[in-house]
């Protein structure tokens, strides 16, 4: 597999897991994928996050090294912020983009947390 390959794939993995992250509690068969994936995400951002840096991503850091490899050079510390500097064609300062991500990502939980524990399930009407 080609280096641009894999920072294809790496980008796509990001993009479904961001994705998931964030909408995943909207539909009722995909609520409990969604507590798992934000749990996996907390701890990689919190408790990886102690040795390597809070909100620190493995995907993240796998992608860097590829894209070294690639010759890109000073790379922000996050994802989002990339290619979110990409798609404006602006320098989006770090703490707007970890605000607005931290912001969507605890809103998706609360979000989460309502509809998997605290909102009655409706009993279906079969007559």
């Amino acid at each position: 597999m080609s280096l641009q390959t894999l920072d294809y794939f790496l980008t796509v993995l990001h993009l479904v897991i961001i994705g998931l992250n964030l909408f995943a509690w909207i539909w009722p068969k995909t609520r409990k994928l969604h507590l798992y994936l934000v749990g996996i995400t907390l701890a990689c951002w919190l408790i990886l996050g102690m040795w390597y840096g809070i909100g620190y991503c493995p995907i993240t850091d796998w992608q860097w090294q590829i894209k070294t490899q690639l010759g890109e050079t000073n790379l922000p510390n996050s994802f989002v912020k990339y290619h979110l500097d990409w798609l404006t064609g602006k320098n989006i300062p770090d703490t707007a983009v970890d605000i607005i991500t931290l912001v969507s990502f605890l809103i998706a939980i609360l979000c989460s947390l309502k509809v998997n524990f605290f909102t009655k399930r409706q009993a279906v009407n079969h007559s």
